[in-house]
């Protein structure tokens, strides 16, 4: 499910690109992070396998533009192909807002596509989420081979919903950018109907800040993807701001005699109602609330699978964000890194160690977030990661 934080007026958004093994999904997201601009984009991290390019995931966090006056931020994954890494696949689809399928065009590949498609649904259906229901776009990949099968046939055996589905090839990039574009409007649209999306700001107009990107500029997927996400904006009204700025006057009630006016009469302001309350919203935890915004989704995944009673990979999740968390003091050991920020080595030591373990129980895994949240409040002490320039 996407987080909203509605102090920075951020929606999190997680698509997961689905599919049977090497049909394309690593390829497909490679070419994304070849074509958003570096300031944009985070870092993508891949874990290759001997039998399969992807073992757990591919991530990529991506920033386009504004919707309801909120930043919206990609985060982009994939899942393993192979089904002997189902408990994986179903880790990384947890919390999912929307799916690109990746099918393989090939022939002989008809079998797969239909067997990770099932697999999709009933993950999903784990989860208490419909297929149907749920925000779905599917790639039609590999359409440079020339054995590919029409896509006529590929419609009639995996897409009886008729959802958006493109001709792509991954290598080249063709068709990838807008079937993307196709998920993010499907998912900010289901985002808009379950109110998670929250509505723009209406006591005064935001003030542009200095050297801040207007929605026409820009390259790459930024502002591709803002010509399709451009939210209008609803219930801002003029008299509302005129009634602010007015002098405060008694006026005759209609259904009571008028009455003089007096000197230094005040009008009593009813105080401004609290905007409902958003649903559909995942809580954030304590880690993720303490998080960088590059090591957000890293806090969310260790969360996630404390929550879900998966310890061990819980602890492997914290002792990556730390790495990563750490690797912002400099280059070093972790032992020196540590040393900058004043982070206890004593702790590194036993989390390295819970994390060699083959069995870990619910105390590890909590000492596992109590490490990454005192690595998260050391750098915000020492005021890193600084913010990137534009």
């Amino acid at each position: 499910m996407s987080s909203v934080n509605l102090v920075a007026r951020e929606v999190a958004v997680k698509i997961v690109f689905y599919g049977p093994g090497l049909s394309g999904k690593t390829t497909s997201l490679r070419k994304i992070y070849e074509t958003v601009r570096p300031a944009h984009r985070g870092e993508m991290m891949s874990i290759a396998t001997e039998g399969d390019r992807t073992l757990f995931f591919d991530f990529l966090p991506v920033k386009v533009e504004r919707v309801n006056d909120c930043t919206v931020r990609l985060a982009l994954y994939t899942v393993p192909g192979q089904v002997f890494y189902n408990a994986t696949r179903k880790l990384v689809l947890q919390g999912a807002d929307g799916v690109v399928f990746v099918a393989d065009s090939q022939p002989e590949m008809m079998d797969a596509n239909r067997e990770s498609l099932a697999n999709l649904e009933e993950n999903l259906l784990e989860q208490g989420v419909r297929l149907e229901r749920f925000p779905l776009v599917i790639q039609w990949n590999k359409r440079d081979i020339p054995k590919a099968l029409p896509v006529a046939e590929l419609r009639a055996a995996l897409n009886p919903r008729n959802v958006p589905d493109f001709e792509t090839e991954a290598l080249s990039g063709r068709g990838v950018l807008d079937a993307l574009k196709a998920i993010t409007r499907l998912v900010i649209q289901d985002l808009r109907i379950k109110r998670i999306v929250p509505p723009p700001r209406t006591a005064t107009p935001a003030v542009p800040s200095l050297g801040s990107p207007k929605a026409s500029s820009g390259g790459g997927l930024e502002a591709q993807l803002s010509q399709h996400l451009a939210g209008r904006t609803a219930g801002v009204t003029a008299p509302a701001a005129a009634t602010a700025s007015a002098p405060m006057v008694a006026r005759p009630s209609r259904s009571m005699p008028a009455i003089a006016p007096q000197p230094q009469v005040q009008v009593q302001v009813a105080p401004a109602v609290a905007p409902p309350a958003l649903t559909g919203q995942r809580p954030l935890g304590p880690a993720s609330a303490l998080a960088p915004s590059d090591l957000f989704d890293h806090a969310r995944a260790a969360e996630g699978a404390f929550s879900s009673g998966d310890y061990g990979t819980c602890i492997q999740a914290c002792l990556d964000a730390t790495r990563r968390g750490l690797a912002f003091a400099g280059e070093g050991t972790m032992g020196a890194q540590a040393h900058l920020l004043r982070v206890d080595g004593a702790d590194l030591l036993r989390l390295q160690t819970l994390a060699a373990r083959s069995s870990n129980r619910v105390d590890d895994a909590a000492f596992a977030l109590y490490v990454l949240m005192q690595i998260f409040s050391r750098l915000h002490a020492a005021g890193l990661p600084a913010p990137a320039a534009e």
